[in-house]
């Protein structure tokens, strides 16, 4: 059996696992939780497939602990024979968002070619590194790109951000400051905008930093990957 499906059946595993809590596990969570610090909310404590030990899920983040909860785990365990990462592999699975479910209406969308190749991604426009990726996508053909403007980095993102959404070609005024560094001519002060939505979003979702690129499948990739990353991940989305 193929690496990648060994995998994917572990995933499936903690994932049952962790809907049909046993006894033992339901009793780690007791014990960990408070061990954690004050506010800790554990969603999950699951028997793992390997070294004996149990997976501590907080939102998206895995610690480990043992069989008693005496003591934490914090790293990523790795196969020493193939250096799979069964950690980041979880923490990827765990990530994963309904790709259908994004409000596009919201989003600037481009176009190119047959526009068969989708991704949306969240970018603040004082992002040096969109910017970067902006000029790659520029360069690529047969994609669709929805991009969901994320003001995180800088008091005025949100103003540049509303400037461009209000402008008569909102992907012309996002693409004339990304790539050319031409401002949107400033927006009338009741123009309606989703910049609140997004920014809501963004952190129900866990996006921490720009750019993020959402595929189809649900995974991400963080930062301004190239087209060959680009070109990989499209290729393993069946």
């Amino acid at each position: 059996m193929k690496l990648k499906s060994i995998l994917v059946m572990m995933l499936s595993m903690l994932s049952m696992l962790a809907s049909a809590q046993t006894p033992q596990e339901a009793a780690l969570k007791k014990l960990i939780e408070p061990r954690l610090g004050e506010g800790v909310k554990v969603d999950s404590v699951t028997k793992t497939p390997y070294a004996g030990l149990f997976e501590v899920r907080i939102g998206s983040e895995i610690l480990y602990t043992d069989e008693k909860a005496q003591y934490i785990f914090v790293g990523n365990v790795i196969d020493a024979q193939n250096q799979t990462n069964y950690t980041k592999a979880r923490v990827d699975d765990l990530s994963k968002i309904k790709f259908a479910d994004l409000p596009f209406d919201s989003a600037l969308k481009m176009v190119k070619g047959d526009g068969k190749r989708v991704i949306a991604i969240f970018e603040d426009p004082n992002c040096g590194y969109c910017k970067r990726f902006r000029k790659t996508l520029q360069g690529m053909d047969n994609i669709t790109v929805y991009t969901f403007m994320y003001n995180i980095l800088a008091e005025d993102s949100a103003v540049k951000s509303k400037n461009i959404w209000c402008s008569p070609d909102r992907n012309k005024a996002w693409d004339e400051w990304m790539i050319n560094g031409k401002a949107a001519p400033a927006a009338a002060a009741n123009c309606a905008n989703p910049n609140d939505k997004i920014s809501t979003l963004g952190q129900k979702m866990h996006v921490t930093g720009t750019p993020t690129i959402f595929f189809t499948d649900g995974s991400r990739l963080p930062g301004a990957v190239d087209v060959k990353a680009l070109e990989t991940k499209w290729a393993s989305i069946k």
